[in-house]
Formats: C-alpha cells, structure tokens, sequence
C-alpha cells in the first residue's frame, strides 16, 4: 500500500476490482451487505480501522471543570460515547442518577444502554438513526440542562442544530480519535480503498507519508470524507450516499459491474 497514490489528475481507471479494503472494523454478523458483494461479485474484502478511540483520563477531564451531577440530561450519539461515559463516571465516583434521562441517536444507541443501567427503570428516548430526528424529540425537552459526551472531532451538524434550537447543553469530550498503526499493510496492495471519515484520509497519510494512489481507486462516503479525499490530492472514484446508491454497498456494487464487465 506504501507505493500506491498520485495526484488527483489521474486518468479514471476501468481495471476490474479484485480486492477491497474497508476502513472499518469487520461486521460482527454475517448478515453484512459486505459479505453478500464479495460473494456476488467474487471479490476479497478486508476490513481494518484506520482509526480508533482512546479514553481520556479522568485528571485530564477535570481541568474542564464539568460536573456531571448538574446535568439532568444526556445525549448519546454513539456507544463510544455511552461506554466512555459510565467509564469517566467510575474513574470519577460519580454516581449516575436514576432520573438522568437518555437521548439517544437511535434504537440500538438506546438499548447498549442496558450495559449499564435497567432499561426499563429509565427515561430514555431515541431516535430514528440520524441526529435531525433526535432534535425534534429534544425539543420537547428544553427545560432539561443537557450534557453531550463527545470526541474530540465532533460532527459540526450536532451542536449548529442544539443551538439553533436554544437547547442548553455542554460538551464534554471524554474520549479522543486516533490514528491506528497501519505499518502492516506497507506491502499489501488493494484495488479500492473505502473511507468513512476525514480522519480515515489523514491517518492514511500519517502511515504513509509517501503513499501514491496510481490504479487504485478511492471510495468515500458523505460530504466531508468526500471533500477531505480531494483536499488530499487524491482522485474520487467512488462516492455516497447518491441517489442511485444510497449505501457504500451499494456504490461498490455499481462500481464493480462496470469495471468487471469485459
């Protein structure tokens, strides 16, 4: 991979796709669309986490001067967040009271919670998938003083919407994303590379500084990792959501077809 990228001026290449790298932890089912394009369409698919989490300390953390017992509302975006803020509330010895209410961004962000707490003896609320549906569910709950456990790189989109609506709500970054060790693939060439984040695109530079995109294509999904690809230098092959493909499988699956069709 070390030997691979070059300069967004490159010619589009119809090669046909053999091997794909995901840039995402491997699906803990094998009920994921990934697998079901592999087979499909004979292609190998691997997939490794340019990027991961770490929690920050709690003695890191107080320099914030956040008290959690002052909020009586939280909103979970994510099971990071979920798992890095009952693991502050430990390193701190807070206890989590039984009326703090739960704002999650979706079903499955809201059920995690059973982990830590008795679901059925808590207020939690969730929303669809997306942080536009969350909001309006929030909204009926202004009176409340929220708190929003975050990374370090928190989606602009999150906070723009709690304060256009005059939702009064902290930050508190309890974790941070890194840029994981990649020196193994130094060698290991693939035919797409997919990435789901800006932070995706800088640690691939960070693990190879000197990395050239030749024949490989490059897929992204969303605006930001999109606009981040090209910031890079690097040329876009593959991008979504679009209205023809909705989900990255999908884009791949259409990507594939034509590329393999000779």
């Amino acid at each position: 991979m070390g030997k691979q990228l070059q300069k967004a001026e490159k010619v589009k290449v119809k090669e046909k796709v053999k091997s794909i790298l995901v840039s995402q932890p491997k699906p803990e089912t094998d009920k994921s669309p990934y697998f079901d394009l592999a087979k499909k369409h004979n292609v190998k698919i691997d997939f490794r986490p340019f990027i991961h989490v770490e929690g920050i300390s709690a003695a890191e953390f107080r320099k914030d001067r956040i008290h959690f017992p002052d909020y009586t509302a939280i909103i979970m975006t994510s099971r990071n967040a979920v798992d890095h803020f009952f693991r502050m509330c430990k390193e701190m010895r807070v206890s989590v009271p039984e009326t703090l209410k739960y704002f999650c961004i979706s079903e499955s962000t809201a059920f995690y919670l059973q982990k830590y707490v008795l679901y059925r003896k808590r207020k939690i609320f969730y929303g669809k998938q997306t942080f536009n549906d969350l909001i309006d569910i929030i909204k009926k709950h202004k009176v409340e003083k929220f708190l929003l456990p975050s990374s370090d790189i928190q989606k602009e989109e999150i906070p723009v919407l709690l304060e256009k609506n005059h939702i009064k709500f902290t930050r508190a970054v309890i974790y941070r994303t890194v840029c994981s060790d990649l020196s193994d693939l130094a060698n290991v060439n693939y035919d797409v590379l997919v990435f789901f984040s800006p932070a995706g695109i800088k640690s691939l530079f960070q693990n190879f500084p000197k990395f050239k995109q030749n024949k490989t294509r490059i897929a992204a999904f969303g605006p930001t990792t999109s606009q981040a690809v090209k910031e890079a230098g690097l040329y876009l092959d593959i991008s979504a959501p679009v209205p023809s493909a909705p989900s990255m499988t999908m884009a791949l699956e259409q990507y594939i077809k034509e590329a393999n069709k000779k």
